[in-house]
């Protein structure tokens, strides 16, 4: 389709009106709420965001001001932030499953007076955040349930709100059209939050025009109509989710679905039938260890074909076709039973997805294509093409996005540099950042190495903080390493160790549905995660995938030993971000003992430590954990060296 024009509509709001004004009852939006989805034209969105706006409004936020938002996906979500941008103010999301302590950073560094709540026990959150920072001034709530006890005159009640924005309304009529009037494409729309792999996530200031254009290029890489529709899976704090959900639907007017929560979310999207999809390798990697332990709950014949239409499904990828008998046999239905079957495009990103979950996609007929990018840079900038098959790249860049390797080595690797139409405008109130990840040429230093193959495609490697050597001088990537351990349905997670050390290692964290279900159909009694993963079957089956991704590594880079932690590594421990993935400082720093026992020479190490369960409580725990040795002749001499 003809996207419109940026020279006038060149910021959210205005493009909000334009869909409103030319399409006002075509649908925008659905929402699923017991059990029926409730339909959203754009009409609708203008007169949802035009009562936020005249509430929040009536609260005192004002143009420059920073209005958070906490809690699930949702059409409120959305015409909160839309609502914040009309009134020129910023929009910063913040994860919903955010400790209070990580919220209040966010909130004291933003500035944030006003915070759009989704429920109660986002407003514990926030009046916890609220007594320990003198900033927040308002709490909007959506949800009121549970909520009547509550008598904090900081709280404002959906109702109330709009009561409040109806007066303004009634007294100036044409402020919201005036608002919008005197935004400019300049103003910086979005606040997002960069993963903080390393240190407290910084805020990228994204300017609202800077975001649309560049958008427009990844349209033309990746089309999208008004008929299609997608299903919002991922934290709307994420870049990549306000691209699809607030970005392209603006431009494109692609209808965005809201699953009724998170556990109905796969049975809502095959009602939906979505034709685009994005999903990060996590979800990618759960849902294929989700079949697999569908599949063991199946008869033998049933586990029989399954096995054989995959093998053969992915050898037939590996060719360049897919195996009509597996898509006759089995993947048509598997498609069928996940609603992937109208999808047209799939893509993952955020991090690296395994070769062998890309494969196993791709076998089902499902066009999964990886995209690679930055927050700074408004999300992806590169693309596969999907014209072939491509286990390996990221792609090619959109058009007007700029990539470099800058300071190759011999085989071309370095780090990547970018600049896009979409750059960011630096950091919130942090310009020594911006200074460090700029260049003086006006480049983004990504910290990510990679280069590109002859076709022009960019290949990432790992973060170059990341990228180690062992001491017998053999290079190696631990996050490809541990994305191929993630492949099989039995592994969760995985973290490689070997950097100045004789050989490499891993602590692996089983995958507990699976490995759970795998345990009952073989009689092996458990009672939870710890007492499961210190089972030495359990440990000889995770033997089995270690050695299976060990054959088809060098040997310099196979895993020689490897523990199963007793717990999942955690966000709420600090160990992985709220995208999910490792913060390999504090995993090193928190299992250094753990870490050392897998180079020492005993079989096994004890370990005493406090835990934090779901609901808050913490406890002690004690584990024998068993170190598996996988080691050959020459992890033995270089251990001896």
């Amino acid at each position: 389709m003809k996207l419109p024009s940026l020279d006038e509509l060149d910021t959210f709001p205005k493009l909000l009106l334009h869909n409103a004004a030319n399409w006002p009852d075509e649908v925008a939006m659905r929402e699923k709420d017991l059990g029926i989805w409730n339909m959203s034209s754009w009409a609708d969105c203008r007169n949802a965001v035009r009562s936020i706006f005249f509430g929040l409004k009536a609260l005192g936020l004002e143009r420059g001001d920073v209005l958070a938002i906490i809690g699930r996906n949702r059409p409120n979500w959305v015409w909160s932030a839309l609502a914040g941008h009309s009134a020129g103010a910023m929009s910063l999301g913040i994860y919903e499953d955010v400790l209070p302590d990580e919220a209040r950073y966010l909130l004291d560094h933003a500035g944030s007076g006003i915070v759009v709540a989704e429920d109660e026990e986002q407003v514990d959150k926030m009046l916890e955040v609220a007594e320990r920072s003198g900033r927040i001034r308002w709490i909007v709530y959506h949800d009121d349930r549970g909520m009547r006890k509550y008598d904090d005159p900081r709280l404002v009640s959906w109702s109330d709100l709009e009561a409040r924005g109806e007066r303004l309304a009634g007294e100036r009529p044409g402020l919201f059209e005036e608002e919008i009037a005197k935004g400019t494409g300049e103003d910086v729309g979005i606040l997002c939050t960069t993963s903080g792999t390393t240190s407290h996530p910084k805020l990228a200031m994204l300017g609202q025009g800077a975001f649309l254009t560049h958008l427009c290029r990844y349209l033309e890489a990746d089309p999208r109509e008004p008929t299609d529709e997608y299903v919002c899976m991922l934290p709307l704090p994420w870049i990549m989710e306000q691209v699809y959900v607030i970005g392209m639907p603006l431009l494109s007017r692609i209808r965005v679905n809201f699953p009724e929560s998170p556990e109905t979310a796969m049975a809502d999207m095959r009602e939906i039938g979505p034709t685009h999809l994005l999903l990060a390798p996590r979800v990618w990697e759960q849902t294929a260890a989700d079949m697999r332990t569908r599949i063991l709950d199946s008869g033998p014949l049933s586990r029989w074909i399954f096995d054989r239409c995959v093998e053969r499904g992915m050898r037939a990828i590996e060719r360049g076709r897919r195996s009509r008998i597996a898509e006759w046999l089995l993947m048509g239905a598997l498609r069928d039973r996940l609603g992937f079957s109208k999808v047209r495009s799939a893509a993952t990103g955020g991090a690296a997805t395994g070769p062998d979950t890309f494969r196993f996609f791709l076998a089902m007929g499902v066009p999964l294509r990886q995209l690679y990018g930055q927050t700074e840079l408004s999300g992806a900038y590169t693309l596969q093409t999907g014209r072939e098959i491509d286990f390996d790249t990221s792609g090619i860049p959109f058009s007007d996005c700029r990539v470099r390797i800058h300071d190759p080595d011999p085989r071309g690797v370095g780090e990547i540099h970018t600049i896009t139409p979409g750059m960011f405008k630096g950091y919130f109130r942090n310009e020594e950042a911006t200074a460090e990840t700029l260049t003086g040429d006006g480049w983004m230093r990504t910290g990510d190495a990679g280069f590109f193959d002859e076709a022009g495609r960019l290949t990432i490697i790992d973060r170059i903080s990341d990228i180690a050597t062992t001491s017998a001088g053999d290079r190696f990537s631990p996050q490809f390493i541990e994305n191929k351990l993630k492949f099989s349905p039995h592994v969760a997670e995985a973290v490689v160790f070997g950097n100045d050390r004789p050989f490499l290692t891993a602590i692996i964290c089983i995958r507990y549905s699976m490995v759970g279900k795998w345990a009952e159909t073989n009689g092996i009694a458990f009672t939870n995660y710890q007492n499961l993963a210190a089972s030495p079957k359990v440990c000889a089956l995770l033997e089995d995938a270690v050695r299976e991704v060990n054959a088809s590594l060098p040997q310099a880079q196979q895993v020689r030993r490897f523990l199963l932690l007793y717990k999942e590594l955690d966000p709420d421990d600090g160990e992985l971000t709220r995208t999910r993935k490792v913060r390999r400082n504090i995993v090193d720093e928190r299992y250094a003992d753990l870490i050392d026992a897998l180079y020492g020479d005993e079989d096994s190490i004890f370990v005493e430590t406090e835990i934090t369960f779901e609901d808050g409580r913490k406890g002690r725990i004690q584990a024998n954990l068993e170190i598996r040795r996988l080691e050959d002749g020459h992890a033995a001499k270089a251990l001896s060296a």
